[in-house]
């Protein structure tokens, strides 16, 4: 499958737009994961246990959207992005979205 962020798909023609294809993930942090944050608060640097959640979190929903993409025969996903929200303390989204297309 592929996916760009750009409207279109380099070298190839869309012939059909099937609709908006989305995935998501909410994930929420982890009580050891924050002890390590505090400490990198103080000290300062890279707070690598959330820098892999979201990575892991990101990827996910990267794949929820494919899935459900390849689920209505698409061959691309164009337009793609991410957003990130927070739902409640503690917990955050990451939601990936993008139109799902037929190319010739």
């Amino acid at each position: 499958m592929l996916f760009v962020t750009t409207p279109d798909v380099p070298g190839r023609e869309i012939s059909e737009a099937l609709g908006t294809v989305t995935g998501n993930v909410v994930q929420s942090k982890h009580v050891g994961r924050d002890i390590m944050a505090g400490f990198k608060t103080i000290f300062g640097g890279e707070i690598k246990g959330y820098t892999e959640m979201l990575t892991e979190a990101r990827n996910e929903a990267l794949h929820r959207a494919i899935t459900e993409a390849e689920s209505i025969g698409a061959d691309a996903i164009v337009n793609v992005r991410f957003t990130t929200s927070a739902i409640m303390q503690g917990a955050s989204e990451i939601l990936v979205y993008g139109t799902a297309v037929k190319l010739k």
